[in-house]
């Protein structure tokens, strides 16, 4: 996926220890092509010395309002005016405050204002600062303003704290810009149902059955179809990544949840990516009160079946939805996929082998095979962000073809 050669990015650089990534985000841009302008806050320069993104970018820094410009224009006016996107990268609290209330006290604000071009923020801040009332409606009335928004990660803080609000890495940045370019909208009008994590089958109000799933597939492939212009629906079961910002989300914990959820939610939907793990199997005989030893040195416990929850949203199935299923396999990868795509009745199954370094549960890369009726497709290593897009483009072909 290419999408960038020839585009002129603007980066806005704010003060935050993210900003050091910035240059990254500089040199794959170059990289891929485009032409990037750098636009820098009194307090990035504190991080990283705006001579770095000069010699990077190949092109002149602007950190004030007031500096002289290369050419005589008005500066702010003729950034904005040539952006095909603007892209600010780390976008702190402080500037995305500025943003939500159309302040322009310094360049960088002053020409986000003033553009035209699609603007995409990857916010990074404490975790604290992240999940303020202020801060969720602020990003509130941006995403409705159409500002597309790359992340936080979650992960340890420059300040010691371990949660939401780290800078997504240079190359998601660049992949959903990439992504943007390369497919701009081709989603819109389309609504998407996305599963993600893991079930849990409780066996007493402090116990529970769970799985390696950390919904990062699921999470991944709804944040594409959001960029792409899909309206989407997220039910997500244990997940350790963030919500997607703009997303319907839907909590569920077990698998009898998550089929509630779906019967309900599958008909109104044009495309359903089934990637929760759900469990096969639940305790016969849940305790609503805390299992004691009391004196034993065992316990049998006894399960059974659950609901096949993929094959039940297949029996649902109306003309012109398209159904996606996952199969996370140990072995017999293709012969399993391909009985799970006809039993299921899927129009296209994504199959991984779990014991493979790299792919399967809880990594933010995958390996994959994609297969549909009459074709497959081999995806190598690749990071999860990068499949969820390769994903969502052969649901498009194969809806196209009028499967």
């Amino acid at each position: 996926m290419m999408g960038l050669e020839s585009k002129h990015i603007i980066l806005g650089v704010t003060g935050g220890i993210a900003a050091y990534k910035s240059a990254e985000i500089v040199s794959r841009l170059r990289r891929l092509g485009a032409d990037v302008h750098v636009i820098m806050t009194r307090n990035a320069t504190e991080f990283v010395a705006p001579l770095t993104f000069q010699t990077l970018s190949g092109n002149q820094v602007v950190t004030d309002t007031f500096q002289t410009p290369e050419n005589w224009q008005v500066e702010h006016v003729a950034l904005a005016q040539l952006a095909d996107a603007f892209l600010v990268a780390p976008a702190t609290a402080n500037m995305l405050a500025k943003m939500a209330c159309g302040l322009a006290d310094d360049m960088l604000s002053t020409t986000l204002l003033a553009t035209k071009a699609p603007v995409f923020v990857a916010p990074a801040m404490n975790t604290g600062m992240w999940e303020a009332a202020a801060t969720r409606e602020n990003m509130s009335r941006l995403q409705a303003r159409g500002v597309k928004v790359i992340g936080p990660g979650t992960g340890k803080l420059a300040c010691g704290d371990v949660g939401a609000g780290r800078m997504s890495e240079p190359a998601e940045i660049v992949e959903a810009l990439q992504a943007y370019f390369a497919e701009g909208e081709d989603y819109r009008g389309l609504r998407v149902l996305v599963t993600a994590g893991g079930t849990r089958e409780r066996l007493d109000p402090v116990r529970f059955m769970t799985n390696d799933s950390s919904g990062k597939m699921g999470i991944a492939l709804a944040r594409a179809a959001q960029g792409r212009g899909a309206a989407v629906t997220l039910v997500y079961g244990a997940v350790t990544q963030p919500l997607p910002e703009g997303v319907s989300c839907i909590p569920v914990e077990s698998a009898r949840d998550l089929l509630r959820v779906m019967e309900k939610e599958t008909p109104r939907h044009d495309i359903i990516i089934q990637a929760a793990a759900v469990a096969d199997f639940r305790f016969r005989d849940a305790s609503d009160q805390k299992i004691k030893k009391n004196g034993q040195h065992e316990i049998t416990l006894v399960m059974v079946e659950n609901p096949d929850v993929a094959e039940a949203v297949g029996r649902l199935k109306k003309a012109g939805q398209t159904l996606v299923g996952f199969a996370a396999e140990t072995g017999h990868l293709e012969e399993n996929a391909e009985g799970k795509l006809t039993r299921k009745n899927l129009d296209l199954i994504v199959a991984n082998d779990v014991t493979r370094p790299g792919a399967g549960f809880n990594t933010d890369t995958n390996i994959a095979t994609l297969i549909w009726r009459g074709g497959r497709q081999e995806m190598p290593l690749q990071q999860k962000t990068e499949l969820a897009g390769k994903i969502l483009d052969r649901i498009l072909a194969l809806r196209k073809e009028g499967r």
